[in-house]
């Protein structure tokens, strides 16, 4: 079973939608124990960092996602719940993630051109800079994904496995070891993102 984190913020149904249509099981779920006892875990989040970031701990959820992390079990985050696993974001003060992987949350408007729109919204195509991730082995480079965001994952290049040109060369998808995130939403990028799902959801634990 796949827990898809559940604690208060994301588009929660349509992933577990797109997980259904790929054959998978998956439970939307705010039980730390029915999140412990998953094969693997996805946390999804909209919205603004400091809040999504408190939900997580007061409900006493960051503590298992990271602590099934470092115990090996495939974790995907997705949009904010990607910028949740790096060490802190910058949005509208300095908070602290989840640091599973290294690296911050920095504004987009900081490195594209004046005059391009906030949020960047839309279809991008992804650019994998020659490197080979599993969560990819589905799609090919240059497909494209579906983007909502105003933020983006700074100074975490030895982490990233893909990214996606608008104005600048964005953070697209990054990995370390078994943790996996994606800035764009899979499950609203049609085939491409269902074969990111399937993917993952293919990948077992490394420990």
């Amino acid at each position: 079973m796949i827990a898809i984190v559940d604690y208060g913020v994301g588009n929660l149904f349509s992933l577990k939608s797109s997980l259904l249509a790929i054959g998978a099981e998956a439970k939307v779920t705010g039980d730390a124990d029915e999140i412990r006892s998953a094969e693997k875990i996805i946390l999804p989040g909209v919205g603004a960092f400091e809040d999504a970031a408190r939900k997580l701990r007061e409900g006493g959820l960051a503590e298992v996602v990271v602590s099934e992390a470092r115990a090996g079990k495939p974790v995907l985050g997705i949009c904010l719940g990607m910028q949740m696993l790096f060490e802190r974001s910058y949005e509208y003060g300095e908070h602290e993630g989840l640091g599973l992987i290294p690296g911050e949350v920095r504004p987009i408007a900081d490195v594209i051109p004046k005059g391009l729109k906030i949020p960047h919204i839309g279809w991008n195509a992804l650019d994998f800079g020659g490197v080979t991730s599993p969560i990819f082995k589905h799609i090919k480079e240059g497909d494209c994904v579906y983007f909502v965001h105003s933020y983006y994952a700074a100074n975490c290049d030895e982490y990233v496995i893909a990214r996606s040109e608008y104005g600048a060369p964005l953070t697209a998808a990054v990995a370390r070891d078994n943790v996996f995130g994606c800035q764009f939403h899979p499950e609203k990028s049609g085939k491409v993102g269902l074969g990111i799902l399937r993917a993952f959801c293919e990948m077992e634990n490394t420990k």
